[in-house]
């Protein structure tokens, strides 16, 4: 029988390193900033994987490890378990310290140079369709409900339907809320407060989908590209390769590009925003940077190289690391509890399935694999944004996703905030 491991020890070794860090917690001397949060949801984050990914039911149908951590985290932080201290700890380290952009730009940078760059071209100018068509008939779907569950059909798109498909919380909800506030004359707050749940819900079961779509493509290999976008010709595949040996060098110039090009984003969103009048996520321009570079081979193979290794590295070891800070610094468990009617459930469902069912029809129109177009332009636009990309892609076992994740929750989202604009005049003007 294959010995049981967790993060790659043996379990004395694991449970060695867990005590250090529950004597740490209960004497009040976790280190703070990077050590101690690290430490803390590596650890234990890794636990909670193991639990989610070998639980029946759980594993089979509800994403596994990643639900577990999300949510068991979200628990110790409602249950106040956890010490505030430590609360604070990771909560700074996510937001403060950045940990959460540091992980999506190593994805980003990793994921569309080690991608093939005919594939990256192609599969570009045919993702908006998708992302549109899962927009359609989430609103449609939600707005059918709306009227099972007496909501007018405009009252569950404006409240339910498009915050769900909006890009998160800072780059979806909270902005739709200020447009809604200054059409309708309502304080932003509370706006939002009616927003917010519907945004927690629609991440969890965008969650959950992803799981149950990983588990259909395996039932069903015609549907799914096995974390492909879509089937390409292998003659067309065929590029120049490296061969020189991968040093540990190479990941310091991938954490080198990765960082650059996330601040060379943040240089173009600040530019277009202050001086063009055009205000998008620096996400999104870090995106189409990135593929700008690799379609016109700005960067040396050997170097598109080490960024791949430097976010195989990331993905390979941080991954259950930030889950569980996800888990406690972005996933208000209250929330989504008082929000938990039988009702509101189904129409948060509603949106989730027609953002999979629109996506992923017209992705088999454009070419795509059903089930990828599915998670990316459909689950995607249903998350919480870049945490929410992260989650859905593990749970559905596709993270070289993430390009395309990250247009539907930046792009896909300003796309969402400009929809927000134009029907409040037309709906409740």
């Amino acid at each position: 029988m294959k010995e049981l491991k967790i993060m790659g020890l043996t379990l004395p070794v694991y449970f060695a390193l867990l005590a250090v860090i529950i004597v740490a917690i209960f004497l009040n001397v976790l280190p703070g900033g990077m050590i101690g949060a690290f430490a803390f949801m590596m650890i234990v984050g890794a636990l909670l994987d193991v639990i989610g990914n070998n639980t029946p039911i759980v594993k089979t149908f509800f994403g596994g490890g990643p639900i577990v951590i999300i949510f068991g985290s979200a628990a110790l932080v409602y249950f106040n378990i956890l010490p505030e201290p430590v609360v604070k700890t990771v909560d700074t380290f996510m937001k403060g310290g950045g940990f959460l952009d540091f992980y999506i730009a190593a994805l980003i940078t990793g994921s569309i140079l080690g991608m093939n760059k005919k594939l990256l071209i192609k599969a570009a100018i045919r993702y908006f369709p998708c992302i549109i068509g899962g927009v359609a008939v989430s609103l449609a779907f939600v707005a059918l409900g709306g009227l099972v569950f007496g909501h007018t059909p405009a009252e569950a798109i404006a409240y339910i339907g498009i915050p769900i498909m909006g890009g998160g919380m800072g780059a979806g909800a909270v902005p739709i809320a200020d447009v809604f506030s200054k059409g309708l004359g309502i304080p932003t707050e509370q706006i939002l407060s009616r927003l917010v749940p519907a945004v927690a819900l629609g991440n969890a079961i965008a969650i959950v989908f992803g799981g149950l779509l990983d588990r259909f493509g395996k039932k069903y290999p015609k549907f799914s590209g096995e974390g492909k976008l879509m089937e390409i010709g292998q003659d067309e595949l065929k590029e120049k390769e490296d061969n020189e040996p991968f040093k540990l060098s190479d990941f310091g110039i991938g954490i080198a590009i990765a960082t650059t090009f996330f601040t060379f984003g943040s240089i173009v969103a600040y530019v277009m925003k202050n001086f063009v009048g055009i205000d998008i996520h620096s996400y999104a321009w870090m995106i189409v940077s990135v593929a700008v570079a690799k379609a016109l081979n700005i960067i040396p193979m050997r170097f598109e190289k080490s960024c791949a290794k430097w976010y195989q590295f990331v993905a390979s070891n941080w991954t259950p690391a930030l889950l569980m800070g996800i888990g406690i610094a972005y996933t208000d468990l209250g929330q989504v509890i008082e929000a938990f009617t039988p009702a509101y459930l189904v129409l948060c469902f509603l949106v989730v399935l027609g953002a999979v069912i629109g996506s992923g029809f017209v992705g088999k129109l454009v070419g795509f694999y059903p089930i990828e177009a599915a998670i990316t332009a459909g689950l995607c636009m249903a998350n919480m944004g870049g945490t929410g990309d992260v989650a859905v892609l593990t749970a559905a076992n596709r993270m070289e996703l993430m390009p395309f994740a990250q247009i539907s929750s930046r792009l896909g989202g300003a796309f969402i905030i400009f929809f927000a604009s134009v029907i409040v005049p037309i709906f409740f003007g």
